[in-house]
């Protein structure tokens, strides 16, 4: 039996508006820019105000921004809300110019580059070859990585062979395919299974009457084990040969490339582009200044255009075609007052977001020390600046600020805290600072372990674990000690 019954539920929704905010906040400079572009073409009532017509300077912007909401879209409308003549900028336009813009330059720099398939392909069609030879070659340089290796197993390769391309063969026929056709093309090194393999490939193109080129081959040939894990005296003892030799055997081999398809694109055009700092940070008579970078958002506004049209179009109300495209033109003008406003609650945001990061880390966008970096977590800039943390995670997602001591990438301002000998909280940071500074002093010839390090670190008033002197190690992509060894 049906019954009707009513229920009381508590939800959430975001606005559309409230959605778009949070995607603009998120972006960095150069991916802003090209939103900014979508949303101009998408939106012929949004344009662009002329250089020389901007009126408000970015620094403006906190000052002039209300928290106002725009009002949504509606079948009966007014058509005065669009005709104010004092209507206040910030409803209107959106100025988002810095006095640094003259010190950036956002151009995307294309350059034309080659691929290391296209290259591969050129020198194969070059050799003296069978057809299905050449097949199974074109085949082997497709299945290559773009470090230049072929990672899949011959078997493999012989199977898809036969099912995609409906050449049978054999897995001895595609080996020596790959070893005396691909292996032989330039770069040396491609077509490696293995570093072994490669690093062979490419000293085995040397001079074999070097000594030291030599002696480097059959090291890498019979005891790469010994080499990669650095046990210098059984390699010596093995050969009988001096300690010098060794060094110049492992000189060559340093000059050996493990990635040989690193220098070739991946595409034919690549897109190079600078890193834009979303931010500017300048430090004046001791006082530590944050300004937004945006020169690539030009001031937007209203298109006056579009208002005239609409004006035009509600004064015939009686025409069904006229009503439906009035309609049209009020939802392109709604949408381009949001977007204006979207935008200038973005500019805030940051802004706030960056002054309190700024007011945290005076000390250290002072100095440039990264021991001078106080631990902070996103909550701590939450509380100052009253926004909820997942909004201070999308400001600092991928944006960078220029410091007067270089480019700074915001997450790396942010660590948690340890308690140190004398009772305050340090940053890791700082803690991971003083670890590279110990580790870099060390001998080379008997590098310290991670006991070792807990002991110095602990003698400098850091008590930390040997699981977290370990850990902060391979944060910091510095090797055991065993594998840290030099001659």
């Amino acid at each position: 039996m049906l019954k009707q019954h009513l229920q009381l539920k508590l939800g959430q929704k975001l606005a559309p508006q409230q959605i778009q905010l949070m995607k603009l906040i998120q972006l960095h400079t150069l991916e802003f820019e090209e939103e900014l572009e979508r949303e101009l073409e998408e939106n012929p009532a949004l344009e662009i105000v002329k250089e020389e017509s901007k009126e408000d300077d970015f620094s403006s912007l906190e000052d002039n921004y209300e928290g106002e909401g725009t009002e949504s879209i509606e079948t009966d409308f007014d058509v005065d809300q669009y005709l104010y003549d004092d209507e206040p900028s910030y409803k209107t336009a959106s100025s988002n110019y810095s006095p640094d813009d003259e010190e950036f330059d956002n151009e995307s720099l294309l350059t034309e580059g080659q691929s290391l398939y296209d290259y591969l392909l050129e020198q194969i069609h070059l050799v003296n070859i069978s057809e299905e030879d050449e097949k199974i070659a074109e085949y082997l340089i497709g299945n290559l990585d773009t470090d230049g290796y072929l990672r899949r197993e011959i078997k493999s390769i012989v199977d898809d062979l036969a099912f995609s391309q409906g050449i049978y063969t054999t897995k001895e026929k595609v080996e020596d395919i790959l070893e005396n056709y691909i292996q032989k093309l330039d770069p040396p090194g491609v077509g490696a299974r293995g570093l072994q393999e490669c690093l062979l490939l490419q000293i085995e193109k040397k001079v074999s009457s070097d000594k030291a080129v030599s002696l480097a081959a059959n090291i890498l040939r019979y005891q790469f084990d010994a080499l990669t894990n650095k046990h210098y005296n059984k390699i010596i003892q093995k050969y009988d040969i001096e300690e010098e030799d060794l060094r110049d055997a492992l000189d060559e081999i340093s000059k050996l490339s493990p990635k040989v398809g690193g220098n070739f694109d991946t595409q034919t055009i690549t897109i190079n582009q600078e890193i834009i700092p979303d931010f500017v940070i300048q430090v004046k008579d001791g006082q530590v200044v944050p300004m937004l970078n945006s020169k690539n958002a030009p001031t937007l506004r209203v298109s006056e255009e579009y208002k005239d049209i609409l004006t035009t179009y509600s004064h015939d109300k009686n025409s069904s075609e006229h009503k439906q495209a009035a309609l049209f033109i009020k939802q392109k003008l709604d949408a381009a007052k949001w977007y204006i406003d979207a935008i200038n609650q973005r500019q805030n945001t940051l802004l706030q977001t960056i002054t309190a990061i700024v007011k945290f880390q005076k000390d250290y966008f002072i100095t440039g020390d990264e021991k001078s970096l106080r631990p902070m977590i996103l909550k701590d800039v939450a509380d100052i600046t009253g926004f909820d943390i997942s909004t201070i995670s999308r400001v600092v997602k991928s944006k960078y600020a220029d410091t007067p001591n270089g480019i700074v990438y915001l997450k790396d301002l942010f660590s948690d805290s340890l308690t140190n000998d004398d009772g305050e909280e340090v940053s890791t940071k700082e803690i991971k600072t003083h670890l590279q500074e110990v580790i870099s002093k060390e001998n080379k010839r008997k590098p310290l372990t991670d006991d070792a390090l807990v002991v110095i670190l602990k003698e400098q008033g850091y008590n930390i674990a040997r699981r977290t002197i370990a850990k902060y190690r391979e944060q910091l992509n510095i090797p055991v000690a065993r594998l840290r060894k030099e001659l």
